[in-house]
C-alpha cells in the first residue's frame, strides 16, 4: 500500500495548552439562539527552539504514515488504479470509466512566511529557507504524481524560475493567476497533458474598485478540461482553485468571494442541455468544517439572517461586538444573483461600427438584475461533497490540514460533484459518495497529536505549514 512517510527529526516539541475548546456555532436562522456544538481543533502555540536549552530539547524518531483510504468498494479496480504507476495509460481506464487524481496543496509563499515569522518560531531556521523547502515540495509532488495539481500561495518569482519549469519537466501543463494589488503570490492549476486537453482558462479577480466591500486582492482560477480518451466522445471536467480571504472577522467578504467563484464555475461548467459537467473545487477556504460558509458549499443553501459577520468562517469563538451580515451582502452592481450565477448583462444599442465597442460604450453597459425580493437566502446549483469527513471515524478526533505555532485546524478542502444520497450526516461517519464523480480513494490526513511528534509544520521533511490533500476519482462515461 502506498504511504506517505515523514521521518521524525524535529528538534523542538509542540507544547499544547491544556484544555480543549469546543467552538459553538449558532443556528442563525429564525430562532437563532439555539445552540449546537461542533468540535474542531483548539489553537495552540509551540515553543521555539530557543525557548529551552538544547540539552532539554526532545528529538523525535520514527515515521508518520498517510495511507490511502479506499472509499468505494472497487477492490479489483482500486488495485489497478492505486497500484503500479507503470501500467500502460491506455489500459488504466476501461471503456466506460475515466480515472484521475487531484492534489490540492498550499505550498506556503516564502514572502508570506517571512512576513509572518511569528507563526514559525517552533521551527529550526534552516528548514524555513526556500532553497531547503522547494526540493521537499517538489519531492512530494513527484511522489504522489497526481494528474491535476491545485496549488495555493505560489510565489510569482519562484513560479517563473523554478516551479513551472520543474512541473513542465514532469509532464504538466501549468496555468497561473497572480493575486491583484502587486501581491507576491497566486494560485496555479497544473495538469498532465497526457491525460487532459485544455479547453478554457478563466481567472477570477475578487477585487472590484467600484465596490467598497470587495477591496481585497484574493483570486480564483477555473479551467475547463477534456479527458483524452481514445475512441470516445469525451465529456468535460471543470476544475477550480482559490485561496479566500483569511480575516476571520470579514465573513461578508468571504461569502462574496465564494459567490463570485461559484458564478464563474456555473458559467464555465454549464452545458447545452442545462446541466453542469463534473466539478472539482479545491483550495484554502480559510473556514472550518461545520461553519456557515462550509455548510453553504455542501448543502447549496444558506439563510444568513442574524448571522454575525465573524461567525461565517467559524474561526472566531466570540461574536461579541460584531455586526450582523447585511441583507443583501453584496450590492446589485456586482452582477451576481442570490443563486450565485451571473445576471444577464444588457449592452446598450449603438450604431453599427466596424470596430469593437469603445471603452465609454462598455462603461455604459448596465447590469440587469432580476426582480428578486430582498432575501437572506443564498443558493447555488451544484451538488458538492467533501473528499474528507474531517473527523476520524473511530475516535471522532478532528483531522488537521494546517499546523503552525498558533493553530492546528482544517481550512483546506477538495469538493466535487456528487449526489447528496450517501453523504455522511454526522462527524466521523463513513463517507460513500456517488454521483457525477465517484470518489475512489483519499490520502489520509493527520491529527494535531500526530503533528506534535514531528514538531508541527513546516519541518525537515514537510516544507509547508499545510498538508497536501489528495483524492482519486472515477468519471463514468
Amino acid at each position: 500500500m502506498e504511504a506517505w512517510r515523514c521521518v521524525r527529526r524535529g528538534y523542538g516539541r509542540c507544547v499544547v495548552g491544556r484544555g480543549r475548546t469546543q467552538f459553538p456555532y449558532c443556528n442563525w436562522r429564525s430562532g437563532h439562539l439555539n445552540q449546537t456544538s461542533l468540535l474542531h481543533l483548539s489553537s495552540y502555540s509551540m515553543n521555539s527552539e530557543g525557548d529551552e536549552p538544547s540539552s532539554k530539547r526532545r528529538k523525535h524518531r520514527g515515521t508518520i504514515e498517510r495511507n490511502w483510504e479506499y472509499v468505494c468498494n472497487h477492490n479489483k479496480e482500486n488495485a489497478k488504479i492505486l497500484g503500479d504507476k507503470n501500467v500502460d495509460p491506455k489500459c488504466e481506464d476501461s471503456e466506460n470509466n475515466f480515472d484521475f487524481s487531484v492534489m490540492s496543496y498550499n505550498i506556503l509563499s516564502q514572502d508570506l512566511l517571512e512576513d509572518n515569522s511569528h507563526l514559525y518560531r517552533h521551527c529550526r531556521r534552516p528548514v524555513l529557507h526556500w532553497s531547503f523547502r522547494f526540493p521537499n515540495i517538489l519531492k512530494e509532488i513527484k511522489h504522489f504524481d497526481a494528474d491535476v495539481l491545485c496549488l495555493q500561495e505560489v510565489q510569482e518569482d519562484h513560479y517563473g524560475a523554478e516551479i513551472r519549469p520543474s512541473l513542465e519537466s514532469l509532464g504538466y501543463h501549468c496555468e497561473y493567476k497572480m493575486r491583484t494589488g502587486r501581491k507576491p503570490d497566486g494560485c496555479a492549476i497544473c495538469f498532465k497533458h497526457s491525460k487532459f486537453s485544455l479547453l478554457s482558462v478563466n481567472p477570477v479577480e475578487f477585487y472590484r474598485r467600484d465596490i467598497p466591500l470587495l477591496d481585497r486582492d484574493n483570486i480564483g482560477l477555473v479551467l475547463l478540461l477534456q479527458p483524452k480518451i481514445p475512441c470516445a466522445a469525451s465529456p468535460t471536467i471543470c476544475v477550480a482553485n482559490t485561496h479566500l480571504l483569511y480575516n476571520p472577522r470579514r465573513g461578508d467578504i468571504k461569502l462574496t468571494q465564494l459567490a463570485m467563484l461559484l458564478a464563474e464555475i456555473s458559467s464555465v461548467a454549464h452545458q447545452k442541455d442545462g446541466s453542469f459537467c463534473p466539478i472539482v473545487m479545491c483550495g484554502d477556504f480559510n473556514s472550518v468544517p461545520g461553519s456557515p460558509l462550509y455548510s453553504f458549499i455542501k448543502e447549496g443553501r444558506l439563510n444568513y439572517e442574524g448571522l454575525a459577520i465573524g461567525k461565517v468562517s467559524g474561526q472566531e469563538q466570540s461574536s461579541r461586538g460584531q455586526r450582523i451580515l447585511s441583507i443583501p451582502i453584496w450590492p446589485p452592481n456586482l452582477g451576481i444573483s442570490q443563486n450565485c450565477v451571473y445576471e444577464v448583462q444588457q449592452v446598450p444599442k449603438v450604431e453599427k461600427s466596424d470596430g469593437d465597442l469603445t471603452q465609454t460604450q462598455l462603461e455604459k453597459t448596465e447590469v440587469v438584475v432580476t426582480a428578486e425580493k430582498l432575501s437572506s437566502n443564498l443558493q447555488h446549483h451544484f451538488s458538492l461533497s467533501s473528499v474528507y469527513s474531517h473527523y476520524f471515524p473511530d475516535t471522532g478526533i478532528p483531522e488537521v490540514t494546517t499546523c503552525h505555532s498558533r493553530s492546528a485546524i482544517t481550512v483546506d478542502y477538495i469538493f466535487y460533484s456528487a449526489e447528496k444520497e450517501g453523504v455522511a450526516e454526522h462527524p466521523g461517519a463513513e463517507v460513500a459518495l456517488v454521483g457525477g464523480l465517484k470518489l475512489l480513494a483519499r490520502l489520509s490526513l493527520l491529527t494535531e497529536q500526530d503533528l506534535q511528534t514531528v514538531n508541527g509544520l513546516p519541518n525537515e521533511n514537510n516544507s509547508s505549514d499545510h498538508l497536501p490533500l489528495l483524492a482519486k476519482f472515477r468519471l463514468e462515461l
